[in-house]
């Protein structure tokens, strides 16, 4: 796959920080910048060996500390702000300290320390409203409410970022859904152990369609983000849906996940309603009995399978130059080859 990656950036040797870079998408991100030729720095809070094997520097420190920030974005290019808390669940002050708190200091460190660019990564779930989201484009507005603590914290950040966009400051957000491939921390090993466990079940009678973004298409948005920023006025201050383009059936999307990992695919179903119930029951008794672990299945978590997500990217491809170079059915080549090496 290595030898596929085509040069998207055309800057070479920015000094660039990459808040986050100990994530799926940060580790990914750091890797293509360091082949582009970059000088990479990772802002994150734990201390990574692959980061020192790819000869880059790190620096260990919170999203929450405004010193710490200010102080690493000094001699900085770009800022790619990938840093977030995320999930369906828990504290609403630790979603708002690190998405919105975190943002804001990334900002201001931009501002007193001259970095010109800063490429946002939000998130498609900030327009989220419990309805169906058939092929919408970015004029689609915010919900009045939320269904989680992550969409409505990294909807204000979005804004913060939008509107920091300035002559001095050039601001940009992608709006991906559902990145997912090999080294993938969260969607994948979500889907894996519930699928372990044997209570995995398709939730109502009607098929659905999602978006999906492949991990190499996501880190090719970002980089021709950073270029657009330089070169294209029209992309400053704006977000951007990003993903596959090839929307696809929720229950085909985790069966193909789960059979190239060796199981059965799932078959057996529960009404939608009788989920509602188990799932609200069940975020009771976490919140009564103080339990930290995620619930088995939230309301949020059935809505979102229950509903159509697919998004208009034209203006990625219009305005950013995006074309999705691996498509859906590439990727699960890959990420079949990656479990396949895992279960060695």
């Amino acid at each position: 796959m290595q030898e596929e990656l085509k040069s998207i950036a055309s800057e070479r040797d920015m000094n660039i920080l990459v808040t986050g870079g100990g994530g799926f998408m940060g580790m990914a991100l750091i890797k293509r910048l360091i082949e582009e030729g970059h000088k990479v720095t990772s802002f994150s809070r734990r201390d990574y060996p692959l980061h020192w094997a790819l000869g880059i520097s790190s620096i260990q420190a919170d999203i929450r500390d405004p010193e710490a920030l200010e102080k690493a974005c000094k001699n900085r290019d770009v800022v790619f702000h990938l840093a977030a808390k995320v999930g369906i669940w828990g504290n609403y002050d630790a979603y708002y300290s690190t998405n919105v708190t975190g943002t804001l200091n990334v900002i201001k460190a931009c501002r007193k320390q001259g970095v010109k660019r800063i490429v946002f990564t939000s998130s498609s779930s900030v327009v989220f409203d419990g309805s169906d989201l058939d092929g919408i484009d970015e004029s689609y507005p915010y919900p009045d409410k939320h269904g989680s603590h992550y969409a409505t914290t990294k909807a204000m950040a979005e804004r913060l970022i939008i509107e920091a966009n300035s002559d001095t400051l050039k601001t940009i957000s992608l709006r991906p859904h559902l990145v997912w491939g090999p080294y993938d921390a969260h969607i994948i090993p979500g889907i894996l152990r519930r699928a372990s466990s044997g209570r995995l079940r398709r939730i109502g009678d009607h098929e659905h369609f999602i978006d999906t973004t492949y991990i190499d298409n996501m880190t090719d948005a970002l980089l021709l983000a950073v270029d657009a920023l330089k070169s294209k006025p029209e992309a400053a201050g704006r977000n951007f849906f990003i993903t596959n383009g090839e929307p696809a059936r929720v229950w085909d999307f985790v069966n193909s996940i789960i059979q190239i990992a060796g199981h059965e695919p799932v078959q057996r179903k529960i009404p939608e309603k009788v989920a509602m119930v188990a799932a609200g029951f069940a975020e009771w008794s976490h919140k009564f009995f103080k339990i930290k672990s995620e619930p088995f299945m939230t309301r949020f978590a059935i809505k979102e399978l229950c509903t159509n997500h697919w998004f208009d990217i034209s203006n990625a491809k219009e305005i950013l130059g995006y074309t999705p170079r691996v498509s859906y059915a590439e990727g699960f080549r890959y990420l079949k080859e990656y479990l396949k090496i895992g279960r060695r």
